[in-house]
């Protein structure tokens, strides 16, 4: 998603080139090349795809809604396992039209995941609930903090259901650091990625996400806690940012390779 203006074949031979050895897939553009042209696209090219995003909007009230969210997981599932990635990320859902009731909701989430998790089991896949700033829980997203997340994974076994660590979501929260240390003894951090945060925002906030080193965000800092907790997967580095999608998308893929090893990794 960080450039997303390069079609599937040149990110991967951007990502050979410049020697990322990992990306994150999203559903849309994978769907469109075709699910298995694209597993074999980065099979061929030597890269992991380190997740697949993503799932979720499990909150709806109404069943027939519920149904689709149901079998779009599923097909997401499929997804994962076809291009050979074992984490498909989760964004859990906003509110339903004319329903104020927060916890309604997630507990709606849980009741999804309770039919979801042994379906993903059985493909491979684990689930990665991804907690949301708070600024996205009416429309996009009730889960706004790893303690959230975590309540809700925890209902379930670690290799079904984990949490999603974001930089950019959870950096504000002080209780975030010893929430990480609890979803690392639980073997429950299935990936961890990384943006900065940078204001103003823009409208709708969406599209808000800074290059690592613009903003606000000690990334080094949040490294930190999740290689103490355990974690040692891929790190990976998701930018919505209309301002980088208007660039070359080679030259912005290099830029972040860069600033990654200048603000995460310290070289």
């Amino acid at each position: 998603m960080t450039v997303r203006q390069l079609t599937l074949p040149e990110l991967v031979a951007a990502c050979v080139e410049f020697g990322v050895p990992g990306v994150g897939l999203w559903r849309e553009p994978v769907q469109a090349y075709g699910v298995q042209a694209a597993a074999g696209l980065v099979r061929d090219a030597g890269l992991a795809v380190t997740t697949l995003c993503r799932g979720g909007f499990l909150t709806a009230l109404d069943p027939d809604a519920r149904a689709a969210a149901l079998a779009d997981n599923r097909r997401a599932v499929d997804e994962a396992a076809a291009l050979g990635t074992g984490t498909l990320v989760l964004v859990s859902g906003g509110l339903p039209a004319g329903c104020k009731d927060l916890g309604a909701a997630r507990e709606r989430i849980a009741d999804a995941l309770a039919e979801l998790a042994p379906y993903a089991e059985e493909h491979g896949v684990r689930l990665a609930i991804e907690p949301l700033h708070p600024m996205y829980a009416a429309d996009r997203c009730v889960v706004s903090t790893l303690t959230q997340a975590l309540d809700l994974a925890e209902r379930f076994p670690a290799h079904q259901v984990g949490v999603a660590v974001d930089t950019y979501h959870v950096w504000w929260d002080d209780r975030a650091p010893a929430e990480i240390a609890r979803a690392g003894a639980g073997g429950r951090i299935h990936t961890f990625q990384l943006a900065d945060w940078t204001t103003p925002l823009p409208a709708g906030v969406l599209d808000g996400r800074g290059q690592i080193g613009d903003g606000a965000i000690d990334m080094r800092e949040w490294k930190g806690y999740v290689e103490a907790a355990g974690y040692t997967g891929p790190v990976e580095v998701e930018l919505f940012n209309e301002g980088l999608w208007a660039r070359d998308g080679r030259e912005v893929l290099k830029e972040t390779a860069d600033r990654f090893l200048a603000h995460v990794i310290g070289e």
